[in-house]
Formats: structure tokens, sequence, C-alpha cells
């Protein structure tokens, strides 16, 4: 099974959304940082905001975020609402399956079992679960540390 495009790049756009909490996101700037064309962004974050999974804020310091904490958004939520077909073999779906074989092949359960577990897989996992937390600029080694910074942190620790 692969996943379409779009449903990588709406994977895309919650983890940069993820891994930048607290401030507003522009397409331009997801458009940017993940090489995704900006007509293809419109489209999915008009599609997540319908879904209820991004807030989106016009105007010109405007952008998107998160509706939700990312360990409230399930990957298996995401890639449903994403994906258009999960139809593995013909017989999958009833209204165009012509397979002769259908009455008396198994392949229609194993898949529909495979898939349930892939299914199962992602549901499990959250965007909290594949984007890692925020990083704090490290301090270099050697760096000089401003006086008042040095009484400060001196003045609390007595």
């Amino acid at each position: 099974m692969r996943l379409a495009e779009y449903t990588d790049h709406t994977l895309r756009v919650l983890m940069h959304c993820a891994a930048n909490p607290g401030r507003l996101i522009t397409i331009a700037e997801v458009a940017q940082a993940q090489e995704i064309s900006k007509n293809n962004l419109m489209k999915i974050v008009s599609d997540l905001a319908r879904q209820g999974v991004l807030e989106t804020i016009r105007g010109r310091s405007g952008g998107v975020r998160l509706v939700k904490p990312p360990s409230e958004i399930r990957i298996g939520d995401v890639v449903r609402g994403s994906e258009t077909d999960f139809r593995l073999v013909e017989c999958f779906d009833d209204t165009t399956n012509a397979c002769t074989m259908s009455a008396s092949c198994g392949l229609k359960g194993l898949f529909g079992r495979a898939l349930a577990a892939y299914l199962r897989e992602l549901d499990a996992a959250t965007l909290a679960d594949i984007v890692p937390p925020p990083r704090r600029p490290a301090r270099q080694a050697g760096a000089v540390i401003p006086i008042h910074a040095a009484k400060r942190a001196a003045s609390r620790r007595a």
C-alpha cells in the first residue's frame, strides 16, 4: 500500500505546525520549508480546517495553527481524512468487482485484515508521537554569559 502524495503533504503540514507551537504558521513558510506548492497547500489547509484539525486566520498577520494539542490528533484519523481509496484489491468494491474468483477467494479477507491492522497501528499514534519536542537553543561550550544574567542566576540560587 502506498499513501497518496496528498496524504504525505497533509501529514507534513500538521508536523510543521506541531513543531512550531504557540505561533501562526503561514502557507508560504510551509511551502518553502517542505518544498510543496502553495496551491496544493491551500487545498490541504482548507480540508484540514473543514475537518476541524486546523484553525485558519485570514489577513496580513494571519496563518494556521492546530485546533487541538498534537497528543489529541490521531494519525489514523488524518490518513482516513486525506486518502480517497482504501481498495487494495478489486473485490473491495462490490459495485465494480468483476473478479470471477470472488466467491471462493481468500484474498479479500487477507487484505481486509491487513488493512485493519495497518489502520489500528496508525490509530495508536498521535501527532505528538511523530514530532520531536521543540528544541531550545543550545548553550555553546565556552560561551560568555552576560554579567547581568550571571548575577541574576547567582541571586536565585542564594
